[in-house]
């Protein structure tokens, strides 16, 4: 039996093709890559989308079925999670829960998933952090700072970490779960004979790429509505 050796084990990021800009290197990697790929195939949907529902006939066809079940199934889980708020949000979350449900389940296809890089990650949390401050600011005013020092003044700077860690916990949280399923993936690809490389991976992607990466993606957009909606209240 031949197995891989350890360097042939692949699941980091690599840099395609660099360029210089501002004076810097700058790489183009499997992470841009991959969230090109992800854009366009959820811009080439919404195209087409679009079109068949501008056409849509009484009787509705699978393809019309399948995104109105998408769109209910968002807007039912946006108003049980944020009640009267939801319409102000639903755009958003749909969004961003369709683009990091296909950034998750983009390894079944092949490609590195994007969200298993923390950069990518990270910004989400950011626009978490973003949202929820400003809508703080927006609905309490001075408030929205002078609350993190209740219900006793000596709890402002734990309060304040809070504020700080929810984006970063959330983006931890996302990354470290799917960067473990690229990491497994590498690992069995990598280290196992190649007869073991036909049909069993399939059940891996099956748990690592779409079920993690379902339950990551409600995870992480429940998340949001959770701290967006303490907000506004």
């Amino acid at each position: 039996m031949v197995v891989a050796s350890a360097n042939q084990v692949d699941f980091m990021i690599k840099g395609i093709t660099k360029f210089h800009a501002f004076g810097q290197e700058l790489w183009v990697t499997t992470t841009e890559i991959g969230l090109s790929i992800v854009t366009i195939v959820i811009l080439i949907l919404v195209f087409i989308t679009d079109k068949k529902m501008k056409t849509a006939t009484e009787v509705p066809g699978t393809f019309q079925n399948i995104i109105e079940f998408v769109v209910e199934s968002l807007d039912k889980l946006v108003g049980a999670t944020m009640g009267h708020n939801a319409k102000k949000f639903v755009n958003y979350i749909g969004t961003i829960f369709i683009f990091i449900l296909f950034c998750n389940i983009s390894g079944l296809f092949g490609l590195r998933t994007p969200t298993g890089d923390f950069g990518v990650t990270f910004m989400l949390g950011l626009f978490t952090f973003f949202i929820v401050q400003y809508q703080g600011i927006k609905n309490h005013g001075i408030g929205h700072f002078t609350s993190l020092a209740k219900p006793f003044p000596v709890l402002l700077p734990i309060n304040i970490i809070g504020e700080i860690t929810n984006p970063l916990s959330q983006a931890l949280r996302l990354f470290g779960n799917m960067m473990s399923g690229v990491v497994i993936m590498g690992l069995w690809y990598g280290m196992m004979p190649i007869f073991v490389n036909i049909g069993i991976p399939a059940f891996l992607h099956v748990y690592c790429d779409l079920f993690s990466g379902c339950i990551q993606t409600y995870v992480f957009c429940m998340l949001t509505m959770v701290y967006v909606n303490d907000k506004l209240d």
